[in-house]
């Protein structure tokens, strides 16, 4: 084995606002190495109940006590510290989650935006795989997440759903919970993904756009109605793409 060869498994948890979801992560390959687990997240959702909820997803398996450990969480994460939440509880800010989840899991953890490992994880195991200069994967959901990396490293923080867009915060009209909650057929909705991607060509130039968020699976509704100068492609990871982003992030060691 080569002397600069990492550890084959880390573990990936996914910390959302109903629930919190957790695997091993074959490094070599990006899958899952075992089933993975979910617990509802603990309402009111404060730090030391979710702790404690981490802690025990993680004990649900029987993982050797050097494993990496990562873990998303659905806000900017800068240096380790929450600056603002808006999908957990207010008590959130100023958290600094690593250390929090590391006291009450017993093992080195890293925190990342979820978007972030979303995108992380498309770069190293999915569509955006081997691509080189500027990625963006945006995750279509509540909100709209985005990550983006620079020849294959992460630009974190990006928060692209929040681009003020003709006097609108883009994903309160772009998201998928938009097109839901108004009923848009998905060619009003593609209008309104549209005007949000020639904005973000317009600011960043990316060399390719990557689709993510649950609506991804059916891309054959959507993404053949936009009009844009780099490809525009479907997230390949999916459902999966935040564990499996945290847990290489983790095994790199991700600060």
């Amino acid at each position: 084995m080569s002397r600069s060869a990492g550890p084959a498994l880390a573990f990936g948890i996914d910390i959302g606002g109903s629930g919190i979801k957790g695997a091993p992560v074959d490094l070599a390959t990006g899958e899952f190495a075992a089933d993975r687990i979910r617990i509802p997240t603990p309402d009111p959702s404060k730090p030391a109940a979710v702790a404690a909820t981490v802690a025990e997803l993680v004990a649900s398996f029987d993982l050797p006590p050097e494993t990496p450990v990562g873990l998303t969480f659905p806000a900017p994460i800068k240096h380790g510290v929450v600056p603002f939440i808006a999908n957990l509880h207010q008590s959130w800010t100023g958290v600094d989650v690593p250390a929090l989840m590391s006291e009450a899991t017993g093992r080195s953890v890293i925190a990342v935006n979820d978007a972030d490992a979303a995108g992380v994880a498309e770069g190293i195991y999915g569509a955006a795989k081997d691509v080189s200069g500027v990625v963006i994967v945006t995750t279509l959901g509540t909100g709209i997440g985005s990550g983006m990396l620079l020849d294959g490293k992460l630009v974190p923080n990006t928060e692209m759903g929040h681009l003020e867009i003709d006097g609108h915060d883009a994903e309160s009209r772009a998201a998928s919970s938009a097109r839901e909650r108004e009923d848009l057929s998905w060619e009003k909705w593609a209008k309104r993904l549209q005007r949000f991607y020639e904005t973000v060509e317009m600011l960043f130039s990316p060399d390719l756009l990557v689709v993510g968020g649950g609506v991804s699976k059916r891309h054959k509704k959507f993404l053949p109605l936009l009009k844009t100068n780099a490809p525009i492609v479907p997230a390949e990871l999916r459902n999966t793409a935040g564990i499996v982003g945290a847990a290489h992030l983790a095994a790199i060691g991700h600060r």
